[in-house]
């Protein structure tokens, strides 16, 4: 039992791209900083992220995730509702937009961001569905079994998958990343209530399931739950406190909606005064 606390994993080739990525957002946020500000907000929040996939996918939670369901519940939990919105938060695409050289943005960076791709990739019922897809398609069908018992499938399918949907889906909600068109406050908070419904779904069929629903689970542990306890301790988090966090995530883009609002006041206020003054001269 003490070597498998001590047991973890160490993935030479996570570690070379997250390390590649903090050295190219600190490289850019230094050059951006010669010129203008950038927010350490959005700075924090980039490395909690990195440091949070580290934790998650290196060490004692990836080893145990092989043998737990519950370890490798937490693996998604933490990816699709911490390490992505935090990523979107980061402000990437803002920041690659002002690191890049003004013919840089004229040819690339501009264009892609007007290309109907993007458009439709940042489309917030687009994302909706795509996460939502993601999340029922994966974990009711055979695929989620076959990706706990093939390494390549998880590693290179799975993984990427949980977290590029959720990036995608948190994409036009919060934060201020440049983008076409961004939809409007109140399609925001839907668009992050409603997604409580097919995450709580996951949850709770996993949670009240009778019988142990993925075979790879369903084996010999070294000690502690059986497997439908285990079963039980995955579901319970997916199905309840991912309404806690996502209740979270609604208050942050509330609180975006009243800002944007007061900087509207405010702007309208200054307009009268002016117009005020002006009449006051004539």
């Amino acid at each position: 039992m003490s070597e498998f606390f001590a047991s973890g994993t160490f993935d030479l080739f996570l570690l070379t791209n997250w390390i590649l990525a903090a050295g190219w957002y600190a490289w850019a946020v230094r050059k951006v900083r010669r010129t203008g500000t950038w927010s350490r907000w959005a700075s924090s929040c980039f490395y909690i992220a990195i440091a949070l996939l580290a934790l998650t996918y290196l060490g004692p939670i990836a080893a145990w995730s092989h043998t737990f369901f519950w370890a490798h519940m937490t693996q998604h939990l933490v990816v699709m509702m911490v390490v992505a919105p935090l990523l979107v938060l980061s402000n990437p695409v803002t920041l690659a937009f002002r690191v890049s050289s003004p013919a840089t943005r004229r040819r690339w960076v501009v264009p892609v961001l007007r290309s109907r791709a993007v458009r439709i990739m940042t489309n917030p019922w687009v994302t909706w569905l795509f996460f939502a897809g993601a999340l029922l398609g994966t974990h009711f069908t055979p695929f989620y079994d076959a990706a706990l018992r093939n390494h390549d499938l998880n590693f290179f399918i799975e993984q990427p998958l949980y977290l590029i949907a959720a990036f995608l889906f948190y994409f036009p909600l919060i934060g201020s990343n440049l983008q076409p068109r961004r939809p409007s406050h109140a399609v925001r908070l839907l668009s992050l209530g409603t997604m409580m419904f097919p995450e709580a779904l996951v949850g709770a069929v996993i949670y009240f399931a009778s019988v142990p629903l993925y075979s790879a689970f369903d084996t010999v542990r070294p000690f502690g739950l059986s497997v439908l306890d285990d079963q039980r301790l995955a579901g319970g988090p997916m199905w309840a406190l991912v309404m806690v966090v996502d209740s979270g995530w609604m208050m942050l883009a509330a609180a975006e909606w009243f800002t944007s609002e007061q900087k509207k006041e405010d702007a309208l206020d200054r307009r009268i005064a002016r117009e005020l003054a002006d009449e006051a001269r004539t």
